[in-house]
């Protein structure tokens, strides 16, 4: 990028997936790039529960950026935690330095939300990072250690009961490979050991699994759930977790010393720190063009958007939206550069899927429901395919051939954190 200085300069705040697309879709624009993040990697955030459930490691779901834009002759790296925005100035203040801006494209993603619930965020796990994902494989794996020597029946109980909250994609998939990692691949471990005293809760405080899927789907996932031993129940809304006890409204306790949340997310913290107009979840209220209010030079995607589209809803905060509403983003600043209009967002559905376990998975794709062996053999391929690197492809297919004919889990470790040694 040494010939480019005098180049407009666009800075992507985040490595997520809306983050990447735009600085990829902006290969062949006149400007330079900086992607801007504070992990120096892009991460496949939808197989992170295969992490937290010993399936596979985290480096392989994880890709440097610097390697992915190695050949991108106009973007560049920098590893930094954004602290604010001086809309005014331009200009970004980091942890490592000031960066100033022509065009700034907002992708910080999204964050765990608890609704406020403290006990929740203090105790309980969230699974939106690496180290999120990693600590729950401890928990997991440490509380059979922990079971294993325990000799009051309660106080066991207590250790092996694991209670994941929110029935969408993330907690289905969750609840469900938990499940599979005890009853097929834990009970080889401890083979003197009863593990049918393990219990996996799954609790959703609406009645019924994956909103975004069909009725029949959502059935079905059910049903699945339930052959896999998994409790799930329906209007169970959680209202504290003291580390022991989960506390459900009502009144209702169960003893528990694992609590894992995916029932919901907000954007990032970040977007409190820049002076632009929010809305629900902490989500940048923005126009149709993805351009920030009175900031025409700003674009916000993903996560952290809420598009004024006139919709009943806003869009989901998923994958699909942040890479789509990232090509526009960056078309827009082609246009900016040119004096042309920018284009409307216009968000193309593709649909929605979530795996229960071997064999079984639920996919919506185009408005076509798909269930069981069709629906996971739908999931494998588009989960193998956006993986980034033909190695981590590789790898992960290998792990999950292992798994599937061996009944094995492949890393199934316990790292001791600074604070427990």
């Amino acid at each position: 990028m040494s010939g480019s200085k005098n180049l407009p300069h666009v800075i992507i705040i985040g490595a997520g997936f809306g983050g990447l697309r735009a600085a990829l879709s902006l290969k062949n624009a006149p400007v330079r790039v900086t992607v801007v993040d504070r992990n120096n990697y892009h991460l496949f955030q939808p197989l992170l529960y295969q992490v937290a459930t010993a399936g596979i490691s985290p480096e392989e779901i994880a890709y440097p950026m610097r390697a992915v834009l190695r050949s991108q002759k106009n973007a560049a790296f920098r590893l930094a935690e954004v602290l604010d925005v001086n809309l005014q100035e331009k200009r970004l203040h980091t942890d490592h330095g000031d960066l100033n801006y022509d065009y700034l494209i907002l992708a910080a993603g999204g964050e765990t939300n608890t609704f406020g619930i403290q006990s929740v965020a203090q105790n309980g796990f969230g699974l939106k990072s690496i180290s999120d994902a990693t600590a729950i494989r401890t928990q997991l794996l440490k509380m059979f250690e922990l079971a294993v020597n325990e000799t009051d029946p309660e106080k066991r109980r207590a250790l092996l009961t694991f209670v994941v909250v929110g029935g969408g994609p993330t907690g289905v998939e969750c609840a469900g490979a938990i499940s599979e990692l005890i009853r097929l691949v834990l009970s080889k471990d401890y083979p003197t050991f009863d593990l049918r005293e393990a219990r996996i809760i799954l609790l959703e405080a609406t009645q019924r699994l994956l909103p975004a899927l069909s009725d029949d789907l959502a059935t079905f996932t059910l049903g699945a759930l339930k052959n896999k031993k998994v409790d799930v129940r329906l209007g169970a809304a959680v209202e504290g977790f003291d580390g022991e006890n989960v506390h459900l409204k009502g009144g209702e306790q169960i003893a528990s010393h694992t609590l894992i949340w995916a029932a919901g997310v907000r954007a990032a913290g970040l977007l409190q720190h820049i002076d632009i107009p929010k809305g629900s979840l902490g989500r940048a209220l923005v126009q149709p063009t993805l351009q920030a209010k009175d900031h025409p030079e700003i674009f916000v995607i993903g996560d952290a958007a809420l598009v004024e589209n006139g919709a009943v809803s806003p869009y989901p905060m998923v994958a699909p939206v942040a890479m789509q509403q990232a090509v526009y983003a960056a078309r827009n600043i082609v246009h900016l550069l040119k004096n042309e209009t920018p284009e409307p967002f216009v968000y193309r559905d593709l649909g929605s899927m979530a795996t229960i376990g071997r064999n079984q998975a639920v996919a919506m794709l185009n408005g076509v429901g798909f269930q069981g062996f069709p629906a996971w053999v739908i999931w494998l391929l588009v989960h193998i395919m956006q993986l980034i690197g033909f190695r981590n492809r590789l790898v992960v297919l290998i792990n999950w051939a292992w798994d599937y004919f061996f009944y094995d889990r492949a890393v199934r470790l316990i790292q001791q954190s600074c604070d427990d040694r």
